[in-house]
């Protein structure tokens, strides 16, 4: 019986408050007590015009990422969150479908330009280009930034028995 108690809602207090009150209060009629639901704003969305979409071409898995020049995260997909699963989210195919699916989820930000950086030996890389040009989007640089070992870490000591 004392939970049914504590469980009174916002509305049950102010309506207890007003009643001993005599029903004058000070704060306006909110919209909660009229019944209506209070507006929200509406998100102002971002126009931007020229982004960078990052391709991270594992041998697994194909990652597209958007961001605005400052390095802000606009969308992304990749081949496992479009649906492949296993050894066909290697593919070139599912490559390109996941950079089709993020160029469509950047659309609606106005993005029309742009620059492009692949990192990564994996068998998607061209064909996740090929899936930003046959999105419509005017590709102005494409950057490789796969890293190289100059020489490597130091190897491993002879083994001794």
């Amino acid at each position: 019986m004392a939970d049914e108690q504590k469980k009174s809602s916002a509305a049950d207090i102010l309506a207890k408050i007003d009643a001993a009150t005599g029903g004058a209060s000070d704060a306006p009629a909110s919209a909660e007590s009229s019944g209506d639901k209070p507006t929200k704003r509406k998100k102002s969305k971002r126009h931007v015009p020229r982004a960078r979409a990052c391709i991270h071409a594992s041998e697994n898995n194909t990652i597209v990422t958007f961001t605005d020049p400052d390095g802000n995260v606009l969308g992304w997909s990749s081949a496992g969150a479009s649906g492949f699963k296993g050894t066909r989210k290697s593919t070139p195919y599912a490559a390109k479908v996941a950079a089709e699916t993020a160029s469509a989820k950047v659309k609606p930000l106005g993005v029309e330009a742009v620059d492009v950086e692949v990192k990564g030996l994996g068998p998607g890389r061209e064909q996740a280009i090929r899936g930003l040009q046959a999105a419509g989007f005017n590709l102005e640089s494409i950057i490789d930034l796969t890293p190289i070992p100059h020489g490597g870490c130091r190897p491993a000591g002879r083994r001794r028995v």
